[in-house]
């Protein structure tokens, strides 16, 4: 802590977001950096903590949450780096537990910060930005390519089934430990989630496609638009390698059965920002066209997807964005129940939000409210949705319901879990805590195995379940 009064002397300063008027009209990056000196000044801030519950909170929930970092990063060790300007070394502290913070400095809600000592009588250090500018700086100056180099090669080859964060967090850290890895993906593009669920403006494919192209410098093997069970078996998998890491990701999203959900134009959301993401990667500019010009759009559920839809039709040129979420308006600062450091369970304006209440003057979001049926025209095609207020335990309440006029309907409401084929091709009938199956050759990894979840979890996931094959692995020589 070379600076015990940071924490006084320098305000919470994030990096700024770009104008909504200008950022509305492209898929650029949302978020601009702070200088250089802005940024160790915010490093400053970082106490060092004896119990820095950034990193080093307890779990929660049944272990279904965690208040702080649930990747174990040595946050207090490098924001004191980065305060004393010694970047390569900030960037070494950071890369022992997170092979992909340019992606965490990006997308993560931070739970580190809501975990921050300063976040009780003030604002949590900017761990997230200052993460970011760690890492780029790192990129900037080769040190990641440097980082990732085995020294040897064991003999050992290990098949990932998937690419996005556990995937590639798997395949990082087991050619780092010698490992010859091959990860496997169905589509034409690597990055799981990170390539086509998260909107380009959050998260530029630029970045995406950087990581990749160097794991494929260190060694690591991508296959692309390859599909287990459709262009090679499980057998297959298991006679050419020693292990086989399943990172496929909790890709089955939760459906709303309700009449009319056939309709044309009752869609997931996750295909639709695949769908764009992969138009912005095929323009020149990172622009598009008004495609949804006249279209009201309707989305149904909250959280990071909600709001990635919502920015997403603005950008489309929507004629108008509604959002419905079935839970009640969240409180504006945090409940009793809910105490520092939890993770905050309170009402945000999320970057889409914004961007909807600047370009319209109608309501974007409503709570406590259930969708009972779409309505469609003579054609199939979807031009209402019937909702009505829900009470406790979520039964409506009569003489609230409402039509709501909608061409577009996205359904963001999250998802269920991983595929089940994958595991049934595999023999895969239980999954261990400790990332193991019961077939010793096959491990599970992300949310393939916890459910849906960050970024950041899939990441400790990944990292964990390298380790855990390199123990049996390094054991089964020793024999």
């Amino acid at each position: 802590m070379a600076n015990p009064f940071g924490f006084l002397k320098y305000e919470r300063k994030d990096n700024p977001y770009r104008p909504v008027a200008e950022r509305i009209l492209d898929f650029e990056e949302l978020q601009m950096p702070l200088s250089e000196e802005e940024r160790q000044e915010q490093a400053a801030r970082c106490m060092a903590c004896g119990i820095p519950f950034c990193h080093s909170g307890q779990f929660y929930g049944g272990g279904r949450a965690v208040s702080g970092c649930p990747n174990d990063n040595l946050i207090p060790e490098w924001n004191d780096l980065l305060y004393k300007g010694d970047y390569k070394r900030a960037f070494e502290r950071l890369s022992r537990t997170n092979p992909l913070p340019e992606m965490t400095g990006r997308v993560c809600p931070a739970p580190c910060e809501k975990g921050c000592t300063e976040g009780l009588n003030g604002s949590g250090v900017t761990i997230h930005d200052n993460e970011r500018f760690i890492i780029d700086t790192a990129f900037e100056n080769g040190w990641v390519e440097e980082s990732g180099r085995p020294a040897y090669r064991t003999g050992f080859k290990v098949a990932v089934i998937g690419s996005g964060p556990a995937g590639l967090s798997t395949a990082w850290r087991l050619n780092k430990l010698g490992h010859t890895v091959t990860v496997y993906e169905r589509s034409d593009r690597f990055g799981g989630l990170l390539m086509y669920g998260i909107p380009n403006m959050k998260l530029d494919k630029e970045i995406v496609q950087r990581r990749i192209d160097l794991m494929e410098k260190l060694g690591i093997n991508f296959v692309a638009n390859t599909e287990v069970g459709r262009d090679l078996t499980a057998d297959e998998l298991l006679k050419q390698y020693d292990r086989v890491v399943l990172a496929t990701g909790a890709s089955v999203p939760r459906d709303l059965e309700v009449p009319g959900r056939h309709l044309s134009g009752v869609r997931f959301a996750v295909d639709f920002l695949t769908e764009t993401t992969k138009n912005v990667l095929a323009s020149d500019n990172k622009k598009l066209g008004p495609t949804l010009e006249g279209k009201h759009v309707l989305v149904i559920g909250g959280g990071d997807t909600g709001n990635d839809c919502i920015g997403t039709a603005v950008r489309l040129g929507a004629a108008s964005v509604r959002q419905l979420e079935i839970t009640p308006e969240p409180p504006e600062k945090r409940l009793p129940s809910n105490p520092w450091p939890q993770y905050p369970l309170i009402k945000r304006v999320g970057y889409g939000q914004e961007e909807a209440d600047f370009v319209q003057d109608t309501e974007l979001t409503t709570y406590a409210t259930s969708t009972t049926e779409f309505i469609g025209a003579d054609r199939g095609q979807v031009i209402a949705a019937k909702t009505v207020k829900v009470g406790s335990g979520f039964k409506p309440i009569e003489g609230t319901e409402e039509i709501i006029k909608a061409d577009l309907v996205l359904l963001a409401m999250g998802f269920t879990g991983a595929e089940k084929s994958l595991f049934e091709q595999f023999g895969v009938q239980s999954v261990y805590d400790d990332y193991s199956t019961n077939n010793d050759r096959v491990f599970v990894a992300g949310d393939a195995r916890r459910g849906p979840s960050l970024v950041i979890w899939g990441i400790r996931e990944g990292r964990k379940a390298a380790e855990k094959i390199d123990q049996g692995l390094r054991i089964m020589v020793a024999q």
